[in-house]
């Protein structure tokens, strides 16, 4: 009878220690919720004399307890890509003379074509329920051969210095047909 209350005790001292690492785990786990993903809209011209274009926003929301500091964002395009990517930020210099509501600042240099570091201006933290937003950036490509590529978007800050990536990318393809070989074969 000992020996049965015995292990009853062990298991269930078990039991409570697996709760209570369950319980801490989630507390972690709701401090820090950070999300992010890419809405857009796209237009394909299907002719080589005319540019195609993506029109798309990089969301951030907090969705944690505690706010999320110091954000700023990478969004990268595939290696040798034929996007050119446009948005609203502006450079360290930029920013002394002109202030706009919303700005965002470009961290890395201007030759770099394939990877936008970006941060808010203003925006110092992000609170816990609010969300963060760059907005209206421009993918622009001519279907002028066969393309396929890829934007990433990563988020970082204070907590998170390795980064979140977003909960999707944006994936473009397309093949470039010669109509003349179609009326030929």
């Amino acid at each position: 009878m000992d020996s049965d209350l015995s292990q009853w005790k062990k298991r269930h001292e078990r039991y409570i220690h697996e709760i209570k690492e369950k319980i801490e785990e989630l507390k972690q786990s709701r401090d820090q919720h950070v999300y992010s993903y890419f809405t857009y809209s796209i237009h394909f011209s299907h002719d080589p004399a005319h540019e195609s274009m993506l029109l798309g926003s990089f969301h951030i929301q907090n969705k944690g307890r505690e706010p999320f500091k110091a954000p700023y964002i990478c969004l990268k395009l595939s290696e040798n890509s034929i996007f050119h990517f446009s948005g609203k930020y502006l450079y360290k210099d930029s920013l002394k003379k002109m202030r706009m509501s919303g700005a965002w600042e470009r961290l890395n240099e201007v030759t770099d074509k394939e990877e936008f570091w970006l941060r808010p201006v203003e925006v110092k933290q992000i609170e816990p329920g609010d969300s963060l937003t760059f907005s209206n950036f421009q993918l622009k490509w001519s279907p002028e051969k066969n393309y396929a590529g890829s934007l990433m978007g990563f988020t970082y800050g204070e907590e998170h210095e390795e980064g979140v990536p977003a909960l999707n990318q944006i994936n473009l393809s397309g093949m470039n047909v010669d109509r003349e070989d179609d009326n030929h074969g």
